[in-house]
């Protein structure tokens, strides 16, 4: 009984770990050499998987560690605290984004509002993939395009807490169980976007039609539709 309640405690604390914040700096490092010159570490983008895994497992860190202290999750105190932490500053950048295009690049204030809208709803990732200005695609002017990845983790945000409260509900025992179930179901998915992701030279929709999807007309790349 001491054991348990001990390790439930040390649980339900949250300890800081300090190697998070070590991933946190090689991530972040990773990231600014890619964007800086992709061919001095073609792999740079990775750093941002690295932010999604660290972020998903803290989260569910904290949706444990509530749901073993009060014996419930609260839905609203959970995305309160998170709108709290990220909307701010989201909203502070885009406004001051606007006031900055206005006064020198007064051109482009018209495509910056499907972004400015898409941004506002954490929508950015499908909504740069279905205009055609996904994580690949070169444009002169999108500031907002790293958005997509802030919109990637604000909808994990808002499920995966709804997936553990139905988990928590039929016991946390069961937790190590369907975590083996999840890593299934995350390798079937890597292995699936391997064989449809394309390979080789991609050009436009008509050059290479078998690296685009047609939906609605509109030709959706698959390379960032998959990403």
């Amino acid at each position: 009984m001491t054991s348990q309640g001990s390790r439930s405690q040390q649980i339900s604390r949250v300890p800081y770990l300090p190697g998070l914040d070590g991933l946190r700096a090689l991530a972040v490092l990773a990231v600014i050499v890619y964007h800086a010159n992709h061919e001095w570490l073609s792999g740079g983008f990775l750093g941002v998987e690295v932010f999604f895994v660290i972020s998903g497992y803290l989260i569910t860190l904290l949706i444990v560690s509530e749901h073993e202290r009060t014996g419930a999750l609260s839905l609203r105190g959970f995305w309160g605290r998170r709108a709290r932490r990220l909307l701010p500053a989201l909203f502070t950048m885009m406004f001051l984004l606007v006031v900055w295009t206005a006064l020198f690049e007064r051109n482009a204030l018209g495509s910056l509002r499907g972004d400015m809208i898409a941004g506002t709803f954490y929508g950015s990732n499908w909504f740069q993939v279905w205009i055609g200005a996904g994580y690949t695609a070169a444009n002169d002017f999108a500031p907002l395009r790293h958005l997509w990845s802030l919109a990637v983790e604000e909808q994990f945000y808002v499920l995966w807490p709804l997936v553990m409260l139905v988990i928590l509900r039929r016991g946390r025992d069961r937790l190590p169980r369907i975590a083996l179930w999840f890593l299934g179901v995350a390798a079937s998915l890597a292995a699936v976007m391997a064989v449809l992701v394309p390979t080789g030279r991609i050009g436009s929709c008509r050059e290479t039609p078998g690296a685009f999807w047609s939906v609605s007309g509109r030709c959706i790349a698959k390379v960032d539709a998959l990403y």
